[in-house]
């Protein structure tokens, strides 16, 4: 099994050019891609692709779900890859914290998630790693045996990377090396999907998972911004209103929004918010129907914050920066 390398975090796959945008690159410092890394997957496709790489059940519907439920209305195909069955899950929604929920917990959220794939119109495949559970405590206990966060980083890489060379995409999206919080799985699913999306275009990597495929550009989720908080939080106060986002605000310093300094590319999706808010209801024990999520009228989402935002982390294509297309630099065969 061939060794992985994680390339330090934030490092794009690509050389900057003067006028901002960012060459092309194999994946490893001043080699360029070649156009045959491209066609050893039997040609090109006259498609475009994008897969979405989470780390449990419900994060494919609070994570980009407008961004892949617009593009799938657009005739791109979308898979969501799910690494875990988040069977470690708590219960949310205090209407399903019922024993027997508890009991079917890992068919539960298998039902869920097929719920919210056929909302979103995406495909999906499940990686079949066993949730690691957000420990607890001081000292932090220590995860569980067999977790995914602790299996070994080559063996999640193959089977990941095996997705990737069947599936072909031309995007990925995952998130950044913080998970974008501190989950142990959201975390592992960074390192995975950074390794993946390298030795998927490496022909000596895995040979057994397939030719190789180069995906052109990944991408970090970066959904959660103190500015849009403020942004939404402002307008309860406009209508005279508490707003669900005070706490939150009150300890995270204006002038330490770092995730807003790391966008790269804004999608104009808020025609699917409504749709993205269906598929999170599907997660029925992941999600309380009447929590701060859905608080923020829709029709105040669509006016103030009508985007949903990514960093473009390496790109193997020219890319201008900011973006407002996923898809943006690259092109398919006619």
């Amino acid at each position: 099994m061939a060794a992985v390398c994680l390339p330090p975090a934030g490092w794009i796959t690509g050389t900057p050019t003067p006028d901002g945008t960012i060459g092309t690159t194999n994946g490893r410092p001043g080699r360029p891609v070649h156009a045959d890394t491209y066609r050893h997957t039997e040609g090109y496709v006259t498609e475009l692709r994008l897969m979405a790489v989470h780390a449990h059940p419900d994060d494919e519907a609070s994570k980009g779900a407008a961004t892949v439920a617009r593009y799938v209305d657009e005739g791109r195909r979308v898979m969501v890859v799910t690494l875990t069955g988040g069977e470690r899950g708590d219960i949310l929604n205090p209407a399903m914290d019922l024993p027997e929920v508890r009991e079917r917990i890992a068919d539960i959220r298998r039902d869920e998630m097929a719920r919210a794939a056929e909302i979103l119109g995406v495909e999906h495949h499940w990686l079949g790693f066993v949730d690691s559970g957000l420990p607890e405590g001081d000292p932090l206990p220590p995860l569980p045996d067999g977790c995914f966060a602790v299996v070994p980083l080559e063996e999640a890489v193959a089977e990941l990377v095996k997705v990737v060379r069947t599936f072909r995409p031309h995007v990925m999206t995952t998130y950044d090396e913080n998970g974008g919080y501190p989950h142990p799985d959201h975390i592992r699913c960074h390192q995975v999907s950074v390794a993946a999306y390298e030795a998927a275009a490496d022909d000596a990597a895995y040979p057994e998972a397939g030719p190789p495929w180069a995906v052109s550009k990944l991408y970090y989720n970066h959904g959660f911004l103190r500015r849009r908080l403020q942004t939404l939080q402002d307008e309860f106060a406009r209508h005279g209103q508490e707003g669900p986002f005070a706490r939150w605000l009150e300890h995270w310093d204006a002038d330490q929004d770092v995730f807003a300094n790391r966008v790269t590319t804004r999608v104009h999706c808020a025609d699917y918010f409504a749709r993205r808010d269906e598929a999170l209801r599907a997660h029925a024990t992941q999600i309380d129907p009447d929590g701060f999520f859905f608080a923020t009228p829709l029709e105040w989402q669509h006016r103030l914050w009508p985007t949903e935002e990514y960093e473009l982390a390496r790109s193997r294509v020219p890319a201008e920066l900011p973006e407002d297309d996923l898809f943006a630099g690259i092109e398919t065969a006619e």
